[in-house]
């Protein structure tokens, strides 16, 4: 499959991660202040340069984590109970997949949710297949595609979930954008987490493994892994996809999303370059 043709090599992926628009602390709990002012930042960075192409997708946060660690559903789906969990992850997850699809449509933006659950299909915790010809369709359309950490059904553990970023790994590999935006709570990632006082401003697939042992995991529930599999997972990328940029910041500051939409780096930049 050919990239995404942008000629002005703005085709951003986008992840508004789930400690970002949810208490992760609280069940089933929207940030919705900070959702709405996020989704207008997006709304101002697409009205100032319109040439920019957005997927945008987001985490699960305290929707669909909790109960996705309650029954396990990423090791594997067996059986008529774990089933059953399975239907209420989804459920939890497409309920804050509307919500947050809502907040965009407010602020102005032609979100269209797209759901992994229904289009994608695993093997072994990895995409296997994912018919990508309506995410594309809705890009040449000038709409915006929404997607989400989702359960989904795996030829080899039965079900399973994909992260955002599991997902993100797979669109990127086939359609080439120029940046992948992590956007979380954290201000990047910490040297010394959970400490929390230095920030690692660059991390490139050389210098990872030194950087393994000081790179800490997360603070609230995530059956998807945390900060290490996350940056394990952006640095493989990297070497994969040479020039493109990966950032992992904070959003939860007014503006921030907007400057970084619009070019600025923040936070910890994720590159298979020195420079």
């Amino acid at each position: 499959m050919q990239g995404f043709p942008n000629p002005s090599g703005e085709f951003i992926l986008l992840k508004l991660g789930g400690s970002l628009i949810t208490d992760k602390n609280q069940p089933r709990t929207l940030r919705k202040e900070t959702l709405a002012r996020l989704a207008g930042e997006i709304a101002t960075a697409v009205q100032q340069r319109p040439s920019i192409k957005l997927v945008i997708g987001h985490g699960a946060g305290s929707f669909a984590h909790i109960s996705a660690k309650q029954h396990g559903t990423r090791r594997g789906v067996r059986g008529k109970e774990q089933w059953q969990g399975f239907a209420e992850v989804w459920w939890d997850a497409a309920v804050l997949n509307r919500l947050v699809v809502n907040a965009l449509r407010e602020a102005g933006l032609p979100a269209i949710a797209l759901p992994p659950s229904a289009a994608v299909v695993a093997k072994d915790g990895q995409v296997e297949r994912w018919d990508l010809g309506p995410l594309q369709a809705a890009l040449e359309a000038d709409l915006i595609p929404v997607i989400h950490g989702d359960v989904i059904f795996d030829t080899f553990r039965g079900g399973t979930i994909l992260s955002t970023e599991d997902l993100f790994s797979h669109l990127a590999v086939q359609l080439h954008p120029g940046r992948m935006l992590l956007a979380g709570i954290e201000p990047g990632v910490w040297q010394d987490f959970p400490n929390k006082t230095t920030i690692i401003p660059k991390i490139t697939p050389q210098k990872f493994q030194e950087l393994m042992p000081v790179i800490g995991g997360s603070a609230a529930t995530d059956v998807t892994g945390g900060m290490l599999d996350k940056v394990k997972q952006c640095v493989a990328l990297s070497q994969e996809l040479p020039g493109m940029e990966i950032l992992i910041f904070s959003a939860d500051a007014a503006g921030i999303l907007l400057k970084v939409l619009l070019g600025t780096s923040q936070g910890t930049m994720i590159s298979d370059s020195e420079n």
